[in-house]
């Protein structure tokens, strides 16, 4: 058998193919494409493949192995998987339901990027010789371009938006991937040595990463995802693999000003960029943004509301300048109006503003939420409970909210926090998105924020943040004026 592709997933073909012929046998495949791809998609042939779960990665995943001659298996916990007749038609194996994962018979296993690591049924598979690995592991091994990728607690969707914008301002052709943009392996035919591929990663997808990109960013760390994580020095450590492969000639951005991302300055082996308030990249009292004490950014060219998008945009800066010109910077900096559920500017009512900010999946988010109104807002919070403690964000709503309307199976948590820390504000329970928006109309005055920026996830009541938006952008448009 001959080993065609190294790294942390192994194509290995059944016997030696040479390379011009495979690529007349594939049809798809342009005539620049390099062998390691090349090899790739041949290994695939007749492959036993099981993809564990069936989602927005995945779907464009199995359609690529099937047309590589792949038998595939299709495995999801959800019985009514939308995708079901798209690989019925594509003549995929499926399994849904509870033992989705029972009696896994394939080669090669992706699974999806939540899915723990070390579950009983992937550490057997492994050791009947299956490889386990994920779409965007396989990505980092066979992408032809550099590779700049973000993490982080907060922050990472803005930075990695920003980036491939400023980018996408100096010229370059530009892919945006992981928990941003779309699946790119499937699409790694297109991109080009000369491109730049910018992936959001979380710790879920960096937990099993055996190789780090050329530039990494980490924004910033803090208590996340331990419903999943053992511990947080399990989360931190995943957090660490964006950087911990790198070489000399590398370079990773941190946060000065975070206690945790501080503390990988030492271990960096390439080179290392720092933003923060005595950092390479920093800002005076007016959030101007400065390098090495040279004017760079002010913050009235900036067009994102919000004193935490300023470290988003030095992230982002300090990770790109050896690429883009500093009128590239002005520019982006005075057109890029944000990512939707960020701080968004819903509709102005009565004199009432309503902001959603359905992204604030964590405390940390809430409370750079809160240093963003001048005024005290109206903040609706709660969700799906990730195991993480609400002390400070009961301090700080104390401090800087006017109200707090909470929903949700973290109500009752977030409630003791604000307690805890003195109370002194109203604080109002309701069963669902609806009752909290009418609650706090009735409780705004001309001039007021109402914000929803829940400080958790939504699973507890919607399948994504995105959902969770949505639901109440659609809540809050359908409100009619007070009568007067």
């Amino acid at each position: 058998m001959t080993v065609l592709v190294k790294g942390n997933f192994q194509a290995v073909l059944k016997y030696p193919v040479k390379l011009d012929i495979i690529r007349r046998r594939i049809w798809r495949v342009p005539k620049d494409m390099n062998d390691k791809i090349l090899n790739f998609y041949a290994g695939l042939t007749d492959k036993k493949v099981a993809v564990l779960g069936v989602g927005v990665s995945n779907t464009p995943l199995i359609r690529m192995l099937v047309s590589h001659g792949a038998k595939v298996s299709a495995r999801d916990k959800n019985l009514n998987c939308p995708a079901k007749a798209e690989l019925e038609a594509l003549g995929v194996d499926m399994k849904f339901g509870a033992d989705y994962l029972e009696d896994i018979d394939a080669d090669l296993i992706f699974k999806t990027p939540g899915m723990r690591f070390d579950l009983p049924e992937l550490v057997a598979a492994r050791h009947r010789g299956a490889t386990v690995t994920s779409e965007m592991e396989v990505f980092f091994d066979l992408c032809p371009c550099k590779l700049i990728a973000v993490t982080g607690s907060d922050g990472k969707s803005t930075t990695t938006t920003l980036i491939s914008e400023l980018l996408k301002a100096g010229g370059y052709t530009v892919h945006v991937g992981g928990n941003l943009g779309k699946p790119l392996l499937p699409e790694i035919e297109t991109i080009k040595p000369t491109d730049i591929a910018v992936l959001e990663l979380s710790s879920f997808q960096l937990h099993t990463m055996r190789k780090s990109p050329q530039v990494a960013v980490v924004t910033n760390l803090s208590p996340n995802h331990l419903d999943i994580h053992r511990s947080m020095e399990e989360y931190v450590d995943a957090k660490r693999n964006i950087f911990r492969y790198q070489g000399e000639d590398d370079l990773l951005v941190l946060n000065l000003d975070n206690e945790i991302t501080r503390s990988f300055i030492p271990e960096a082996k390439g080179k290392v960029i720092t933003f923060g308030k005595a950092g390479d990249y920093h800002t005076d009292q007016g959030h101007n943004i400065y390098h090495h004490g040279t004017l760079l950014l002010k913050r009235s060219e900036v067009l994102l509301r919000g004193d935490h998008n300023i470290e988003n945009y030095m992230a982002a800066i300090a990770a790109v300048r050896d690429f883009v010109s500093d009128d590239a910077i002005h520019t982006v900096a005075s057109t890029f109006k944000g990512l939707v559920h960020r701080l968004e500017l819903v509709r102005t009512l009565d004199g009432v503003n309503y902001y959603n900010d359905s992204i604030a999946s964590s405390p940390t988010r809430t409370m750079a939420c809160l240093n963003s109104f001048e005024k005290k807002p109206i903040i609706l919070a709660g969700g799906y409970d990730k195991k993480i403690p609400f002390d400070t964000l009961g301090e700080a709503l104390v401090r800087q909210a006017k109200a707090v309307i909470l929903v949700g199976a973290t109500a009752d948590k977030i409630a003791a926090a604000i307690d805890a820390a003195g109370g002194g504000i109203p604080v109002m329970r309701r069963n669902n998105m609806q009752e909290a928006v009418m609650a706090a109309r009735e409780t705004a005055l001309p001039g007021d924020d109402v914000v929803l920026s829940p400080a958790c996830a939504s699973f507890d009541l919607y399948k994504n943040f995105e959902e969770r938006g949505n639901i109440f952008k659609k809540i809050v448009a359908d409100l009619s004026e007070k009568t007067r």
